[in-house]
This record gives C-alpha cells, sequence and structure tokens, in this order.
C-alpha cells in the first residue's frame, strides 16, 4: 500500500490507549496508595503471642503464696516482721494513749445540745436568777453536761476561743490593721493567757493545799466561759464604739464573776463533804461546807 494510503488510514481510525500492567503485591508488601501503616495485624499477632504462655489462649495461673515465698523469702519474711511491729505498735499507742489524751474524759465534756448551749449561753449573761448551783450527780458520777446546766464543758469554750479570735480579726480589719500575722498573735497571746491563768489556779490549789475535784479540764472549761463576755463586748465596741465596749465588757465580767463564784466553792465541797446526799429525779446531787 502506498504511505499516503497509510497515514489517512491511520489518521481515520481513534488510537486505543495503551494497556500498562500494574504488579500484583505480594504479601507483606505495603500498599502504594495506603497512607498509613496497617498494624492491626501485628497487635493481633503479639495479642496472641501474649497469650501463648497460658496454653489454649487462657491467661497463666498467678504463683501460691508458697510459691512466691520460696522465690523471695527474704523480702517476705521482712514485711510479715514490719507488719508485727505496727499491729504491736498500734496496740500499745490504744492502752496509753489515754494516758496523755483522756479521751473518754473529753467526750463527757462535748455532751451537750441545742437546749443546753442556749440555757448556758443566758446563765453566763444573766446569772443573778439563778438559784440552784449544784451540780448533779449519778451513781458517784456528774451527769452529761447536757442534763444539767451547772456542769462544765468544753464545747461552748472552744468554740467561744475561735469566735474570739475571728471577731478581734474582724475589729483589726476596720481599723485597717488586719493581718495574718497580727490574726496568728493574737489567738497564740490568748492561748498563752489561758494556760497561765490555769497554771496560777493549779499552783494557788497546791500551795493552800485544798482538796476538791475539779480538774484541769474543769479549770479550762470555766476560765474559757470568759471568751462569751470579750467576744460581746469587742461588737458591741463595733457597734456603738468604745461606750458600748466598755459596758457590755463591765457587765459580763461582774456576771462572769456571779457564775463562778457559787461553782468553784461547791466544787471543794463536794471533795471534802462527799457523803452529804441528795436526790431529785433519779439523780444525786452532792453539797457540803468542808470543816
Amino acid at each position: 500500500m502506498h504511505p499516503a494510503g497509510l497515514a489517512a488510514a491511520a489518521a481515520g481510525t481513534p488510537r486505543l490507549p495503551s494497556k500498562r500492567r500494574i504488579p500484583v503485591s505480594q504479601p507483606g508488601m505495603a500498599d502504594p496508595h495506603q497512607l498509613f501503616d496497617d498494624t492491626s495485624s501485628a497487635q493481633s499477632r503479639g495479642y496472641g503471642a501474649q497469650r501463648a504462655p497460658g496454653g489454649l489462649g487462657y491467661p497463666a495461673a498467678s504463683p501460691t503464696p508458697h510459691a512466691a515465698f520460696l522465690a523471695d523469702p527474704v523480702s517476705n519474711m521482712a514485711m510479715a516482721y514490719g507488719s508485727s511491729l505496727a499491729a504491736q505498735g498500734k496496740e500499745l499507742v490504744d492502752k496509753n494513749i489515754d494516758r496523755f489524751i483522756p479521751i473518754t474524759k473529753l467526750k463527757y465534756y462535748f455532751a451537750v445540745d441545742t437546749m443546753y448551749v442556749g440555757r448556758k449561753l443566758g446563765l453566763l449573761f444573766f446569772p443573778y436568777l439563778h438559784q440552784d448551783w449544784e451540780v448533779q450527780y449519778q451513781q458517784d458520777t456528774p451527769v452529761a453536761p447536757r442534763f444539767d446546766v451547772n456542769a462544765p464543758d468544753l464545747y461552748i469554750p472552744a468554740m467561744a476561743f475561735i469566735t474570739y479570735v475571728l471577731v478581734a480579726g474582724l475589729a483589726l480589719g476596720t481599723q485597717d490593721r488586719f493581718s495574718p500575722d497580727l490574726l496568728g498573735l493574737q489567738a497564740s497571746s490568748a492561748l498563752a493567757w489561758l494556760t497561765l491563768e490555769v497554771l496560777a489556779i493549779l499552783l494557788s490549789l497546791y500551795l493552800v493545799t485544798v482538796n476538791t475535784d475539779l480538774t484541769t479540764i474543769d479549770l479550762v472549761a470555766f476560765l474559757g466561759y470568759k471568751y462569751v463576755g470579750m467576744i460581746g463586748g469587742v461588737l458591741m465596741g463595733l457597734l456603738f464604739g468604745k461606750i458600748g465596749y466598755y459596758l457590755v465588757l463591765g457587765w459580763c465580767c461582774v456576771a462572769i464573776f456571779v457564775f463562778m463564784f457559787p461553782l468553784l466553792p461547791g466544787a471543794v465541797a463536794h471533795a471534802c463533804n462527799p457523803s452529804t446526799l441528795g436526790g431529785r429525779g433519779g439523780r444525786i446531787t452532792r453539797s457540803g461546807p468542808c470543816g
């Protein structure tokens, strides 16, 4: 055929695209179009490898305590020895804790309720009309404070001490003198004065050889009641100035004197003459002068 005719035939026939053979990917070879490696198969293989030691796909059984002890006897013996020492130390502390911190006695001083607190606060501010000052007893032990308004407690002194420190901080704040250091100094000074008062009374009782049923906790309770009046004086000073402060403080000083005067000699009388008994409502009251 003539070359011109071949050219015309080639021009009239459409050209087919060339076929390109794509190699089949072998197992273990990555897909060229895949962005990230497929790690699921590796994880499954690793999971199977972890389960293999147990046999049949189950995890291996944990070793028995005897096997663990035989594997590391020194550390297990030390652990057992330490546990026995801790148990002995706890038992020793439980036996001797009452010698240093009388927890059982402290529970008595916090056996109060809302009615007792209200009556005791009224007695601290207005003790002039109160007639019965005898502390009530039952089976040779004083009844709980919630049953006897004359019994000493530690709830009111503790709350009054904390409230007094906070009210003193408020007073310092109104004078633009508040700082955490001054607040801590106020609390420390109040606690130091309370300690000195207790020590002074104990020393006085020792020097005059007076027998009394009052304990150190009783003295802390009675001396802690003064913070109630001090709170009232500071609050009145904030509201009405110096005149209100001195008026309320003077009233509270006289009230705490009237409150303390019948109770402290009564405690001495109980120790001097414990045989004078009187009953009221199933409770026993003790009183009687020394001599």
